[in-house]
């Protein structure tokens, strides 16, 4: 049996990168799949094509997970489609980097409001199905910089340190009803983000990780897997670091 058969998970912003990753891992072990995507249209209709060759219901929807309005209209139009909700990845996120003293209000509140703002949003929108099911995994995507911090970051670093305190809580107030809370922290990832940096720059990153290479986004999807599956009904609270040895 697949890992997640049965189940019906909701993955935001799974156009490209890690979400997308998780999305193609969760179809592939039988879950049934809700992605949102927002300005890669037309990836976020590809992966839809892509992911019906598993054999599950797949289907995204174009919809901004930071605004409260919206995730609570696209969870309640997953309920409508899927009939339920087992697991929510909160994958949403950008970088507006740069110095703090050049940093403007703009950069802070967009990197907040993506990154942080969309984890309360769409858990406060599946709360009612979880409750009412008495049972649900959510998993939130940090990063170790939400770990360390990291110069140059600190709008991002400040969302995916807020990720980690709002896992934590959440899975202290829902534990009773057997809605579990966990967050995963990536590492030096692989992706289209990182793929512009200059080399030497990478080589430098992953000289400094004791598994002397940088992370895939599948590592990232495995452990999400993991979290969403019934092989961790009994883990909540915690806070996996998916980085290769990097902060050990």
């Amino acid at each position: 049996m697949k890992l997640l058969e049965g189940k019906t998970a909701i993955i935001t912003g799974a156009s490209k990168g890690i979400g997308r990753a998780i999305a193609t891992q969760f179809a592939l072990q039988g879950a049934n799949v809700a992605f949102t995507y927002l300005s890669s249209v037309e990836k976020g209709q590809a992966l839809e094509a892509e992911l019906q060759q598993y054999g599950t219901k797949v289907k995204g929807y174009r919809s901004n997970a930071a605004h409260y309005a919206e995730a609570e209209a696209f969870a309640n139009q997953v309920v409508a489609d899927f009939g339920t909700i087992d697991i929510l990845v909160n994958n949403a996120g950008i970088t507006r980097d740069g110095l703090l003293m050049r940093m403007s209000e703009e950069q802070w509140d967009e990197v907040i409001n993506t990154n942080l703002k969309s984890v309360f949003n769409l858990t406060k929108a599946c709360l009612k199905t979880f409750m009412k099911n008495k049972s649900g995994s959510i998993i939130n995507i940090t990063s170790v910089v939400g770990l360390r911090g990291n110069a140059g970051q600190a709008n991002y670093a400040a969302s995916k340190a807020g990720i980690i305190g709002f896992t934590k809580s959440v899975a202290l107030e829902l534990g009773s009803r057997n809605i579990r809370s966990n967050a995963i922290a990536p590492g030096f990832i692989e992706t289209e983000m990182t793929g512009i940096l200059n080399q030497e720059v990478v080589k430098g990153w992953t000289d400094s990780i004791p598994l002397k290479r940088a992370g895939k986004a599948e590592d990232v999807a495995n452990a999400a897997v993991y979290l969403g599956s019934d092989l961790s009904t009994y883990i909540t609270g915690q806070v996996l670091q998916v980085d290769g040895g990097m902060l050990t």
